[in-house]
C-alpha cells in the first residue's frame, strides 16, 4: 500500500469534535511532530524563565532594596538581564524549529489533495465547483499549517503556563491566587458557547470564498462569452452580491471574536484590580511581604499574554478544524473507479471493442428518469471503423466516454478485445483507448507536451506524423515552434487549431482502439477535408469509434450505427442505413440542415 492510501486509511473514521477532527491530520504531520514537540518543550522553558523572573524580584525586594546591599542588587538585575536575554534565545529556537516542518506538512497534504482529484472519477468533478476545490487546495492548507506551526504550539504552551502560573500564585499567596483562579470560571464557560458560535460562521466563511473562487475562475475562462454579450457588468454585480456576503460573514466572525477578547480582557482586569486591593490590605497587616506582592502582580503580568491569546488561538483552532474538515470532505470521496484486486493482461491485442447490454444513469438523475443507454449491443471488429450517429441527448458521448471508464457503466459490459474494461488496470486501458473529445482541451505547457500527452516517450518522427494527419502544421509557424507554450486551455489558439493539436494528441498515443467525439466540428470544410484523407490512413490499422455530426465524417467509417432511445437500434453501411431506416434518413437530414446553416451564417459575418 503506498503513502497516499495509508494515509486516506488512517484517516476513513469520520469525526466532528475539534480535538478528533484536527486528530486526523496525523498520517501527514507524523513526520513533522517530533519538532513540534521539542518546539512545545522550547517554548514552555521559555514561559517557565519569563514566570522566574518575578521569583527574583522578590528576592530582590525582601532582601537587596531592604538591606540596601547595592552588590546583591546588581547580582539580581544581572541576572534578571540574563533570564531576559536566555528566553529570547528560546523563541527564537521555537521559531526556528517549528517553520520548516509546518511547511512539508502543508506540501504533503497539498500532493495528497491533488493526487485524490486526479484520481477521483469525472462524476465527482462534475458535481463540485472548482473554485471550492481550489479554495481548499490553498487557504485552508495555508490555516493548517499555520495553526501546526504557531497556534497549536502556542495553545498547549499558554494553557500549561496558564496553570502552571496560578499554581505559582497560589503558593505566593493563597487568596489572591484563588481570586484571581476564580476569574477563569466564567471565561471557560464562555469559551463554549464561543466555539458553538464561531465554528458555524467560520465554515460558512470558507465555503463562500470558495464559491467566490469559483466566480472569479468562471469569468476569467467565459471572459469572451461576457465581453460578446456585453455581460461584464452583470458578472461584476454577482460578483459584488457574493462578496457583500463574505464581507458580512467575516464581519460576523470578528463580532465573535471581539467578544471573547472582551471577556479575556475585562475579566481578568476586573480579578487583578480586586487582588490589589485585598493585596495590599494584606501587605498592610503583615500577611504577606512587599516582595510576595510585587511577585505575585509581575507574575500575573507575565500571565496576560496567554491569556489575551487564548480567544487568538481557539478562533485559530477552530478555523484550523474546518480547514481540516473540508479538507477531508474530499479525501474521504469514494473514488467508484478503482483498479481490479487482480488485473488482466492482454497482449498483442487487435483493438475488438464490445458493447454488451450496456446501462447507464447518471449518478444524480431522477429516480423517475430511465437510464439514459437502456441496453446498447454493439461490435466494432479491429481495424474497423464505426460511426456512431443519433439525435442531439441521445447518449452518443456518454458511450464514447464508458470506453476509457471516465464513467461506468451501470449495467452490462464494454470489452476489449473480450476483457470487460472493469478488469483492466485503469493506465494498462487508457494506453489501449485515446480519446479525442469535441470540446477540445489543452495545458498551459508547450505543444510538444500537448501533444505528447499519452505517450510522452513517442518518436519525433511519431509526434510529426501525428500533427501532419492533424493538419497541424501551422505549430512550425509559431514564435518557438513545437516549444510554444500554448497558454492556458489553449485559449490562444483558435478552435480549430485546438481541435486538431488534441486529434494529434489521441493520434500519437497509438492506440488499439480510437475515439474520436466529433473531433472535427470546429474545421472549415478544406481543412476537414485533409484531415479526413489523412485519417483514413490511421483508420486502415485502427479501431476507430467516431462520434458523427455530420455526413462528412459518416463517410469516413465503415459502417454506422443509430443510437435512439438508449439503445443501438440499427447498424449497416450508410446506404444501406439510408434506403432501409426512416429515422437514420430523419438523423442525416438534420446533420444536413445544421450544415446549410452553418455556412449561410459563415457567410453572413463575412459579408
Amino acid at each position: 500500500m503506498d503513502v497516499r492510501k495509508q494515509e486516506m486509511a488512517e484517516t476513513a473514521t469520520p469525526a466532528t469534535g475539534t480535538v478528533a477532527v484536527l486528530l486526523r491530520l496525523r498520517p501527514f504531520a507524523r513526520q513533522a511532530l517530533p519538532r513540534i514537540g521539542v518546539a512545545m518543550v522550547v517554548s514552555l522553558v521559555a514561559s517557565l524563565v519569563a514566570l522566574a523572573i518575578p521569583q527574583v524580584l522578590q528576592w530582590m525586594v525582601d532582601g537587596p532594596f531592604a538591606s540596601g546591599d547595592a552588590g546583591q542588587v546588581w547580582l539580581g538585575a544581572g541576572i534578571v538581564l540574563g533570564l531576559g536575554v536566555f528566553e529570547a534565545v528560546l523563541i527564537g529556537a521555537r521559531r526556528a524549529l517549528v517553520l520548516t516542518p509546518g511547511t512539508h506538512v502543508e506540501a504533503r497534504m497539498r500532493n495528497g489533495l491533488y493526487a485524490q482529484l486526479e484520481d477521483l472519477p469525472v462524476s465527482f468533478h462534475d458535481r463540485w465547483p472548482s473554485g471550492q476545490l481550489l479554495s481548499r487546495a490553498v487557504s485552508d492548507l495555508n490555516l493548517i499549517r499555520r495553526w501546526l506551526s504557531f497556534g497549536l504550539v502556542l495553545l498547549v504552551v499558554n494553557v500549561l503556563t496558564l496553570i502552571g502560573g496560578v499554581i505559582i500564585l497560589i503558593t505566593l499567596n493563597w487568596v489572591l491566587g484563588l481570586i484571581f483562579a476564580a476569574a477563569a470560571v466564567p471565561v471557560i464557560a464562555y469559551s463554549f458557547s464561543f466555539e458553538r458560535r464561531y465554528s458555524d460562521v467560520a465554515r460558512r466563511s470558507q465555503d463562500q470564498a470558495g464559491d467566490l473562487a469559483t466566480s472569479v475562475e468562471e469569468s476569467v475562462h467565459g471572459i469572451r462569452v461576457l465581453k460578446a454579450f456585453g455581460r461584464g457588468r452583470y458578472a461584476l454585480k454577482r460578483f459584488e452580491s457574493q462578496a457583500e456576503r463574505l464581507r458580512g460573514t467575516e464581519i460576523e466572525k470578528a463580532k465573535a471574536i471581539a467578544g471573547i477578547w472582551l471577556y479575556l480582557t475585562l475579566i481578568p482586569d476586573i480579578a487583578f484590580g480586586v487582588c490589589l486591593v485585598v493585596g495590599v490590605w494584606l501587605a498592610s497587616t503583615g500577611q504577606t511581604s512587599v516582595g510576595a506582592l510585587v511577585a505575585f502582580f509581575a507574575t500575573g503580568t507575565v500571565l496576560l499574554f496567554p491569556i489575551w491569546s487564548l480567544g487568538y488561538f481557539l478562533a485559530m483552532t477552530l478555523d484550523a478544524k474546518t480547514a481540516t474538515l473540508r479538507f477531508f470532505e474530499v479525501m474521504d470521496s469514494e473514488n467508484t473507479i478503482t483498479d481490479p484486486a487482480h488485473p488482466v493482461t492482454v497482449v498483442d491485442g487487435r483493438g475488438r471493442l464490445s458493447f454488451e447490454d450496456v446501462h447507464f444513469r447518471y449518478q444524480d438523475a431522477p429516480a423517475a428518469f430511465p437510464d439514459l443507454l437502456d441496453g446498447v449491443d454493439l461490435v466494432v471488429e479491429p481495424g474497423e471503423t464505426m460511426a456512431l450517429v443519433g439525435l442531439t441527448g441521445s447518449g452518443k458521448s456518454t458511450l464514447t466516454a464508458l470506453t476509457s471508464r471516465l464513467y461506468d457503466v451501470t449495467g452490462g459490459s464494454v470489452r476489449v478485445d473480450g476483457v470487460d474494461v472493469r478488469d483492466f488496470t485503469r493506465d494498462d486501458l487508457r494506453s489501449r483507448v485515446a480519446m479525442a473529445f469535441e470540446e477540445a482541451t489543452l495545458f498551459s505547457r508547450s505543444v510538444r507536451e500537448n501533444v505528447l500527452l499519452g505517450r510522452p516517450d513517442a518518436s519525433e518522427a511519431d509526434l510529426r506524423e501525428a500533427l501532419d494527419i492533424a493538419q497541424a502544421g501551422f505549430v512550425d509557424d509559431l514564435p518557438e515552434g513545437l516549444d510554444t507554450k500554448v497558454g492556458e486551455e489553449g485559449m490562444s489558439l483558435s478552435g480549430g487549431q485546438r481541435q486538431r493539436l488534441a486529434l494529434a494528441r489521441a493520434i500519437a498515443a497509438k492506440p488499439s482502439v480510437l475515439v474520436l467525439d466529433d473531433p472535427l466540428s470546429a474545421l472549415d470544410v478544406d481543412t476537414e477535408a485533409l484531415v479526413e484523407a489523412a485519417l483514413r490512413r490511421v483508420l486502415a490499422r485502427t479501431t476507430a469509434l467516431i462520434v458523427a455530426h455530420r455526413p462528412s465524417t459518416v463517410a469516413l467509417a465503415d459502417r454506422v450505427a443509430l443510437l435512439q432511445d438508449g439503445r443501438v437500434t440499427a447498424v449497416g453501411t450508410h446506404a444501406e442505413l439510408l434506403a432501409t431506416n426512416e429515422h437514420y434518413r430523419f438523423v442525416i437530414s438534420s446533420f444536413d440542415a445544421d450544415e446549410r446553416s452553418a455556412a449561410l451564417n459563415a457567410e453572413e459575418v463575412s459579408s
